[in-house]
């Protein structure tokens, strides 16, 4: 079903895990899904190989991007943040904030709904391009960690938060250090600081947002002390390597699901 936000994709069977996936810049929530779903692994043989297939048990939500003028490119389309350029996303830096911000505070209270339905520990947060840009922006902003895990495709580190001692934007837009942010979290929070794993690909052959930039994100993510699964691929474009590509989101996903609750995925 859809809203005027999310698209939504029930489990198959018991709901046990939830996937807040993010599409990239000039798509939206359903289009990007239905892309998604066509994308296999490479087995069970003679059955259904999507993620969804292999997956029963997780429900997929698909948020949308709003429509923001493009200053680049003077039209209105569908996106996270304005930017200037994908190649070099920190060139005119400014531009990306109010947009960002926006965005963030948009998934962080997705993220609020679906904890009512299932701990944190069983949610996984994901995205594509743009998509996971914003995404870990908000998983930074957000701060208190314990997720089931991070998957970025093809993407790269916001400008906003390249930095050690970028700022977030708490729940009243005021942007904070993350010093300051740690001071007002409690000691069980830090503790549980850098548990969430996460796994990053891109293709040697994207056209659109080069490795290099997929590399820097996970530099910069491992420079934080985060556990952090890298796949290069050497072809794929700007989307998901077939079917490796999908084994390996299969795999990461398989090793970090609450309570050993398996899907049927053996591979």
């Amino acid at each position: 079903m859809a809203s005027n936000t999310t698209y939504l994709v029930e489990p198959l069977a018991v709901h046990t895990h939830t996937v807040i996936f993010l599409h990239g810049r000039g798509s939206n929530s359903k289009e990007f899904a239905d892309e998604f779903f066509e994308s296999e692994a490479s087995e069970p043989a003679g059955q259904s190989r999507t993620l969804r297939d292999l997956f029963p048990n997780i429900r997929w939500v698909f948020p949308s991007a709003p429509t923001l003028r493009s200053e680049r490119f003077d039209t209105e389309m569908s996106q996270w943040f304005d930017m200037w350029s994908v190649e070099d996303q920190a060139e005119q830096p400014e531009l990306q904030l109010p947009g960002l911000q926006h965005s963030v505070q948009q998934i962080l209270g997705i993220i609020k709904e679906e904890e009512s339905l299932l701990p944190r520990e069983r949610i996984f947060l994901a995205g594509i391009s743009q998509g996971f840009a914003t995404m870990i922006a908000a998983f930074l902003t957000d701060g208190q960690d314990g997720f089931a895990g991070l998957i970025g495709l093809c993407s790269w580190m916001p400008a906003a938060f390249r930095n050690e001692d970028y700022q977030v934007f708490d729940a009243t837009d005021n942007p904070q250090t993350p010093a300051e942010q740690a001071q007002q979290q409690s000691p069980v929070v830090v503790e549980s600081s850098r548990k969430t794993p996460i796994f990053l690909s891109h293709s040697a052959d994207d056209d659109v947002v080069p490795i290099a930039n997929g590399r820097e994100l996970r530099d910069i993510v491992q420079s934080r002390r985060y556990q952090v699964e890298w796949r290069e691929y050497e072809d794929g474009g700007h989307w998901i390597n077939e079917p490796q590509g999908i084994d390996d989101i299969a795999h990461f996903m398989k090793s970090h699901m609450a309570n050993n609750l398996s899907p049927s995925f053996e591979g």
